[in-house]
């Protein structure tokens, strides 16, 4: 694995820039304050082109959105925008083109992570074309002979790490992260659901599941 993220001089740019990309934003309309309530966390991109995993900022915004796992905690709420990564995703409908899937524990393990695991994957493109089969995963996957079209992961997958949920209290991941990672892929396809679930706007969607 290689680390490919910018200087640290030019991260806060970068991130800033790359969120107004993905939200269809001219850079110049995001105010002051709010590019000051911008919170990035080291997460773990895997591209869809085979290229190695590295780490990424995942940038997080405030939202007024409930939390989906705890809608009743009234913890403030931040928006994570993995979408910023995600190649050929639809324009426009933020946290509505993507889905997320929790990994909580490994199939040998008795209990949760302290720090689990969300992954977020693309499920609405731009063109209504299926995104591409991402050849890094897939490739671990025929490793452990557990390769499926049907349930392949696809286009770029963005993994972050939590403590109680991913939408109050994100941390930051590491490379170490990887191994444990790889053995989650090399045995678990995608979600069977593609699609998400309908929302409102503004409204992080439903869609996710534990690994038990």
């Amino acid at each position: 694995m290689s680390r490919q993220s910018p200087p640290p001089d030019n991260l806060r740019r970068f991130s800033i820039i790359r969120y107004s990309q993905a939200l269809s934003l001219p850079l110049f309309s995001l105010s002051f304050p709010l590019m000051d309530q911008l919170v990035s966390f080291e997460a773990i991109l895997f591209p869809s082109d085979g290229r190695n995993p590295h780490m990424v900022p995942l940038m997080t915004s405030p939202t007024t959105a409930p939390d989906p796992l705890a809608p009743y905690s009234g913890l403030p709420v931040r928006m994570p925008h993995p979408e910023v990564y995600m190649d050929y995703i639809a324009e426009g409908l933020g946290p509505r083109a993507w889905a997320y899937h929790l990994v909580e524990a490994l199939d040998c393990m008795n209990k949760k992570f302290t720090h689990p695991y969300v992954i977020f994957y693309p499920v609405v493109s731009r063109d209504g074309m299926p995104f591409p089969v991402n050849k890094f995963i897939r490739e671990i996957q025929i490793q452990g002979k557990s390769f499926r079209e049907a349930t392949a992961w696809r286009g770029n997958i963005i993994v972050a790490k939590y403590r109680e949920s991913p939408f109050t209290s994100m941390v930051n991941g590491s490379i170490a992260d990887f191994p444990i990672l790889r053995n989650y892929f090399l045995t678990h396809g995608a979600p069977c659901v593609q699609t998400p679930l309908p929302v409102n706007q503004g409204h992080v969607n439903v869609i996710h599941a534990a690994s038990h």
